[in-house]
């Protein structure tokens, strides 16, 4: 495995991260309804750990904070606090709510919350899981600023923004002597590669680490066409992604199959591989132990430029999905 800094600070990472949404309590209204349960998490999450991985990714919003449970609690069990980062989000009030307090009252609510579920001291990496559209910026950034001076938090990140947003942030941030967000956790890979148009740029000047979800495509890059499996069966939001470009990126997903045939790996060892050619540590989650294999066969996989051009030629432009399709334009 190797390690990378995340953006200017100290704290180092593995070169893939794992993602925890398929952890947590599934429950009626549950948005996923593949996760795993606790033992399960442990696991998966001890084999992560066997492979060099050392950062995983959680969110206040999987599986109504049971994620979060889980997660710290098959951390703390099986490795000292100091080899593992821990990485979750916080998500922004929806439009209309309000219980009297503000925003910032309402950011410290959140990471207390998550420090509870987690069962830590300090959160490595906390996220803004989406725009704030309803908290001005300056009073979000100065709140996530006082938990970290207050020690509940070590750096900022944010997610699923637009590249104007982030250098807005920042520059807010720096005008005030405030903390800025050192990391960016967006939709990428390879059938979806928008933010080449100028996120990626942008974190390569400013020195913003990139942590992008949906590295796989929900599975869809690491089975070959006609292919299935549970989560790509029920997990209709990614549905909502990726079904309406399927055809075309079918494309890609086959010359994935060719290029992991010439190489003598798995798809998934050659998609993960191409993205470490472009940003920091992707987040892949994982539903079983041995889909760790494909981080840790792909985190030493270097690919030609000959097949990187190939692998990326079929692309076409996307409109965007998920979560920044359904937020109000800034």
């Amino acid at each position: 495995m190797q390690y990378a800094k995340l953006g200017r600070t100290d704290i180092e990472v593995s070169r893939f991260c794992l993602g925890c949404m398929g952890f947590g309590k599934v429950t009626e209204n549950a948005l996923h309804k593949w996760t795993l349960g606790p033992d399960d998490t442990k696991a998966i999450i001890a084999q992560a750990l066997n492979a060099g991985i050392t950062f995983f990714d959680t969110a206040m919003a999987y599986s109504f904070g049971t994620s979060e449970e889980y997660v710290g609690e098959a951390l703390r069990s099986l490795a000292p606090r100091d080899r593992w980062v821990i990485a979750t989000k916080y998500s922004p009030r929806p439009d209309g709510a309000s219980d009297g307090t503000s925003g910032a009252d309402y950011i410290r609510t959140c990471i207390d919350n998550s420090l509870r579920r987690l069962g830590v001291d300090t959160i490595d990496l906390y996220y803004m899981h989406s725009w704030d559209y309803h908290t001005p910026i300056e009073e979000s950034m100065e709140a996530l600023n006082g938990a970290i001076a207050a020690g509940k938090i070590r750096a900022l990140g944010v997610s699923n923004c637009h590249p104007y947003q982030l250098a807005r942030a920042n520059d807010i941030a720096a005008a005030h002597g405030w903390a800025r967000f050192e990391v960016i956790q967006s939709h990428m890979n390879l059938i979806f590669r928008e933010d080449e148009r100028e996120l990626l740029q942008l974190c390569a000047e400013d020195q913003i680490s990139t942590v992008p979800y949906s590295a796989l495509a929900a599975g869809r890059l690491a089975r070959k066409p006609g292919e299935t499996s549970k989560r790509l069966e029920l997990d209709t939001f990614a549905k909502g992604k990726y079904d309406a470009t399927a055809a075309q990126d079918s494309l890609i997903v086959e010359r994935v199959a060719e290029v992991a045939e010439r190489y003598e790996t798995t798809m998934t060892a050659i998609s993960l591989a191409w993205l470490l050619t472009k940003v920091t540590s992707p987040v892949v989650g994982a539903t079983k132990p041995h889909h760790i294999d494909g981080p840790a066969a792909a985190a030493d996989l270097v690919l030609s430029p000959e097949d990187i051009a190939y692998l990326e030629e079929p692309y076409v432009p996307h409109a965007l999905v998920g979560v920044m399709a359904n937020q109000k334009k800034g």
